[in-house]
């Protein structure tokens, strides 16, 4: 497996190095540290601001990410093959980004400070620019490093389904799994009680709908390495996620691709996940 791995000097990047070994073992691992100088980083701005000792400055700041990729390298098993150490000066979200389609890797890692939603769009975040922006599986990892035991794979419908289950089977984890396939039932709002609407037959078909859906993809996980169980929940899809993660090590969810205005306009379940579950998240494409 090919991983590219963002790292900054936050205890939230170091946690998220940990846990990616904590989950995988990957054979090919790339570390990325973007040295943002902000508006420093073009030398005829510095020049036109007169700004004094703007060399020693870069060259300080780009030390500094030598430094941390070599200690981030240091926490990389001695089994992994090949480990690139990527240090620019840039955007780091950018040059994760730019990483991670150059090498076709097959999972980008980021740890995420926790930003509001608000704060998000208005100053932005490496962790969710990221998130927002590529098109390969994200790992998110919120506070420390933790085993996991316990997965919540929460699927929406077939598509999703078949998303997760395709990367599950072809990318286990590193210790035998908990699997909870978990399916939210969105209520419809309707009280009828002389159902003149048919919402009684609607709901059982979806209900019908629902428990084939987390059975057959159960059945499609079951392997030596997965015990798997089944939910159908009824609620709002994020809050129920949410809910249930609460017992879970990690959460499995599927991104439709929405971006930019639209995604904060609109929502979206995984995005909602993101924000408000405490555990790590990965998030399959």
């Amino acid at each position: 497996m090919r991983v590219v791995i963002g790292v900054d000097w936050s205890d939230q990047a170091f946690a998220a190095v940990t846990q990616t070994f904590q989950l995988y073992h990957p054979t090919d691992v790339t570390l990325v540290h973007g040295v943002d100088l902000g508006i420093l980083q073009h030398p005829v701005v510095a020049q036109a601001g007169n700004v004094q000792g703007y060399d020693e400055f870069r060259n300080a700041m780009v030390a500094s990410g030598n430094q941390l990729l070599e200690r981030a390298a240091a926490m990389v098993p001695a089994e992994v093959a090949s480990i690139r150490k990527v240090n620019e000066v840039g955007s780091p979200a950018e040059l994760i980004l730019d990483s991670a389609e150059n090498l076709s890797a097959e999972l980008v890692v980021v740890g995420v400070r926790g930003r509001s939603r608000l704060s998000e769009v208005v100053l932005g975040s490496v962790s969710h620019r990221v998130l927002l922006h590529t098109s390969r599986p994200t790992l998110i990892v919120k506070g420390a490093a933790r085993k996991v035991q316990r997965v919540l794979v929460a699927i929406e419908d077939r598509d999703d389904a078949d998303r997760i289950t395709k990367w599950l089977r072809h990318h286990p984890f590193v210790d035998p799994t908990e699997l909870c396939v978990l399916h939210a039932l969105v209520p419809i709002g309707v009280n009828d009680p002389y159902d003149a609407l048919g919402t009684g037959t609607w709901w059982e078909g979806a209900e019908r709908y629902a428990n084939e859906l987390v059975q057959s993809t159960a059945g499609k996980l079951l392997n030596p390495r997965y015990t798997v169980s089944t939910n159908v929940a009824t609620g709002n899809p994020a809050a129920v996620i949410e809910r249930e993660a609460k017992r879970m090590d990690l959460v499995v969810v599927s991104s439709h691709g929405r971006k930019g205005l639209s995604r904060f306009l609109l929502g979206s379940v995984s995005h909602a996940v993101v924000h408000h579950v405490t555990c790590p998240i990965l998030v399959v494409r």
